[in-house]
């Protein structure tokens, strides 16, 4: 039986990283036994990632690769690089330097690798170049936004893992119309750095002004341990409630309570790709809206054909922040079938990749011109 390696451990106090790992360890458990490395998870975390009695699950690092590499050079082996933002430094880079030893054993022995539902933090060369080798050894390479691709110049276009969670296909096509039980707006807002720019004061009182207009409980909610003191200011700045993540609360029920309040959501506003996915799967109109500049929910929701969604925090007119929330929500049919299709094509790849790890796919070249959203 082919033994797969994949890494489950991720940034512990996000359930973003759950959601992605949660999905792409689905996608892989019929090509073999799963063997995950998962570190010294908090409560809930290995919950959260759906683990099953049959999967092995590793807290130590070095034991998972001893396994790993015996099993490579057998012939017994496939791996899969953990989804999610690559940082493109040295630190963010280790699993595509520290790796190449049991991909080239994977190589020599007829195992397979693949990478799938990976995107850039930054867009710098030497750390791109520094990625080539890793790139080459892998059967898959699938990118989870176009800019990433584009920039790779190498390997595929996936839509983002996230975008497969949530509700089922069925629900999904129901969302296209308003429904009078979704009377939520839902907020959050990065907050791990306690000097990061605050929106504005226009944001706030647009948000106030759209959630009255359509009768819309206000919530800040926190999808990231460091977001909740920002949660709690928005909560009370916004005359709003709060859904926060404090005490004992595991993984796997913060995402169940999350979830929970976004199938009743009408908006959310988030500078947090994933908690603007999340509430979107859940039914919810997606605007992304960061502080300064970033790209970052429009590259994404670009990639699935979704263009406009993102309403700058910083905006300096409450009106105008009204009158965009009023255009996104009327766009509520071209948003749902936008998320069908892009879990079509993740179907698509899901299959493809089952395919590879399984040693059932003709042999394809790693690398592929990416393809546009």
């Amino acid at each position: 039986m082919t033994k797969v390696f994949a890494i489950g451990r991720g940034q512990y106090e996000n359930v973003g990283d759950i959601i992605l790992r949660r999905q792409l360890l689905d996608w892989v458990r019929p090509a073999g036994e799963l063997h995950v490395y998962v570190g010294a998870s908090p409560d809930g975390y290995d919950e959260g990632l759906g683990l099953r009695p049959g999967d092995r699950v590793y807290r130590s690092l070095r034991a998972w690769y001893r396994v790993a590499l015996a099993s490579a050079l057998r012939g017994e082996a496939a791996y899969v690089f953990k989804p999610g933002e690559i940082q493109l430094t040295l630190v963010g880079m280790k699993e595509h330097l520290s790796l190449l030893p049991l991909l080239v054993a994977l190589k020599l022995r007829g195992g397979a690798a693949v990478r799938a539902g990976v995107g850039t933090r930054n867009f710098a060369a030497v750390p791109r170049a520094l990625m080539r080798p890793s790139i080459a050894l892998s059967d898959r390479t699938l990118w989870r936004d176009d800019a990433t691709g584009r920039y790779m110049g190498t390997g595929a276009v996936m839509p983002d893992l996230a975008f497969g969670e949530g509700a089922d296909d069925a629900a999904v096509s129901r969302f296209a119309s308003p429904a009078p039980e979704r009377n939520a707006l839902v907020v959050s807002m990065r907050g791990e750095d306690p000097a990061r720019p605050y929106p504005s004061r226009a944001w706030l009182d647009g948000v106030r002004s759209y959630a009255a207009a359509h009768d819309l409980e206000i919530w800040a909610v926190t999808q990231v341990w460091t977001d909740e003191e920002r949660s709690r200011r928005l909560a009370a700045d916004l005359g709003g409630q709060v859904l926060g993540w404090t005490g004992p609360t595991g993984h796997d029920e913060q995402e169940r309570r999350l979830r929970e309040l976004y199938s009743r959501t009408a908006v959310v506003l988030s500078d947090r790709l994933h908690v603007v996915i999340a509430a979107f799967t859940e039914g919810a109109v997606p605007v992304g809206s960061p502080v300064g500049d970033s790209d970052k929910v429009d590259r994404h929701f670009t990639t699935i054909g979704i263009t406009g969604v993102t309403v700058s925090a910083g905006i300096d007119s409450a009106d105008e922040l009204v009158a965009r929330l009023e255009a996104l929500a009327g766009r509520r049919a071209e948003l749902f079938a936008a998320l069908l299709e892009a879990r079509r094509r993740l179907r698509g790849h899901r299959q493809d990749i089952q395919q590879v790890l399984s040693g059932r796919s003709p042999a394809a070249p790693a690398t592929t011109e990416p393809v546009a959203g």
